[in-house]
């Protein structure tokens, strides 16, 4: 059984729609085809400050990350939001979900990324392996939504 890490090509698409379709339904988010398919512009895009990862576990598209970089004004460098993260529910328990992560440490540490962080439900049970790497702070989000592409 192997695990690679690697950027997308254009044809992983089919592949990370259906993992996307999970993720969007465990989430109970039913997002507009014109988003998804825009998200996957995106990610391809080398200018974009935007990207996905595939876990490949025995040579099949098993999970992602898409994470999005941005400014920040505590820091010079830039940060990393791990936006969204996935594993095929068939698969996991296999170290998928810390392979993704830990990839996202690691090219943070190659490309002089001030931090990485991510956000989830409280009762997300991959919390558990979320509290392998950091604990949860005290913060609270506050989501409003402008516009009808919320």
């Amino acid at each position: 059984m192997t695990t690679t890490i690697r950027d997308i090509r254009p044809d992983d698409e089919a592949a990370w729609r259906v993992l996307w379709q999970g993720y969007t339904t465990f989430y109970g988010s039913d997002i507009p085809e014109q988003v998804t398919r825009h998200t996957w512009q995106r990610a391809l895009d080398p200018a974009a400050p935007f990207g996905i990862r595939l876990a490949v576990f025995n040579e099949q598209v098993a999970g992602f990350s898409l994470y999005v970089l941005h400014e920040g004004s505590w820091v010079t460098t830039p940060v990393c939001y791990l936006e969204d993260l996935f594993v095929d529910p068939a698969v996991r328990g296999q170290g998928l979900g810390q392979a993704l992560i830990e990839d996202l440490i690691h090219l943070a540490e190659q490309n002089n990324w001030s931090r990485l962080y991510w956000h989830t439900r409280e009762g997300n049970p991959a919390r558990a392996l979320y509290d392998k790497f950091t604990q949860a702070d005290d913060y609270v989000r506050y989501r409003l939504a402008i516009g009808t592409n919320t």
